[in-house]
């Protein structure tokens, strides 16, 4: 991620001093480095408004001004609720302020009397981090919101092919990492074989009888190797002797970072024409 020359010429910069001299020495300089967003004020109650309006990328502030002075205007910037960072590189011929201005939440200082090479290259330095800081806060915000549409849109599509396998099937089920069912539509747990609650008087859980258990065990194989089944039948003798098949399908979940999440599938009843 980088800042383009043209991103730096366009940056708006806030000049604040009480001495018209200084401005005009400023400004002076800056359009000469070939930055065309400059403007000025000499009056230090007025920055905080014009920075909430015009979002500026640096403030160039003087620190010694009447009335209110540079640490008063920097307190009041905190207040900016619409951008927390704050984009001040002060001016000072005091080097004792220099700590307590970065201290006070200034990104940098340029000393008086100038030096013209310090002051193009601390603004240019600052401008650069200014600016990138936000590149990354609109690639964030796009970030977020791509991924705010994307779990919309898996939210929407998972919706759909729950409504769908409800429609083509008989049984819709889903299984935790630990096999144990989540989501159960329709007599899912007889369709696999798996065991069920005791009946009353039992004291241990049963198998319901009938079922190919070589049919049963290459099923629980398959599961206990994640791996995804189609159309899987199953046959099943009842007590009278007639005979039902199931076909059953189901796939492995697992999340972004690839862990297993369980099973969910659909089955159907197996009706021959006769």
């Amino acid at each position: 991620m980088k800042v383009s020359p043209p991103d730096l010429r366009d940056a708006r910069i806030l000049i604040v001093d009480d001495q018209a001299a200084n401005i005009s020495l400023l400004e002076q300089l800056l359009h000469d480095d070939g930055y065309t967003q400059v403007s000025s004020t000499q009056n230090p109650q007025d920055v905080c408004a014009l920075h909430r309006k015009n979002a500026y990328d640096l403030i160039l502030l003087d620190l010694q001004m009447p009335v209110m002075d540079g640490f008063q205007v920097m307190e009041g910037l905190k207040t900016n609720a619409v951008d927390a960072y704050l984009p001040v590189l002060v001016i000072t011929a005091q080097p004792g302020h220099k700590l307590r201005a970065l201290q006070a939440g200034a990104k940098d200082f340029i000393s008086k009397p100038f030096d013209l090479v310090e002051v193009k290259t601390r603004i240019h330095n600052m401008l650069e981090v200014r600016l990138l800081y936000k590149k990354l806060e609109n690639y964030s915000k796009e970030l977020e919101k791509a991924v705010q549409e994307r779990t919309a849109e898996l939210r929407e599509s998972e919706a759909r092919f729950r409504s769908l396998t409800e429609l083509a099937s008989d049984w819709y089920w889903e299984q935790d990492e630990n096999g144990n069912f989540t989501k159960v539509s329709g007599p899912a747990l007889e369709m696999l074989g798996v065991r069920v609650p005791p009946l009353a008087g039992e004291t241990a859980a049963r198998d319901e009888p009938g079922w190919d258990e070589a049919e049963r065990a290459e099923l629980r194989a398959t599961i206990a190797a994640r791996k995804p089944f189609l159309d899987f039948v199953f046959h099943r003798t009842n007590a009278d002797g007639s005979k039902h098949q199931f076909r059953v399908s189901g796939q492995p979940m697992f999340n972004e970072s690839c862990r297993f999440l369980g099973y969910r599938g659909i089955g159907m009843e197996i009706v021959e024409n006769k």
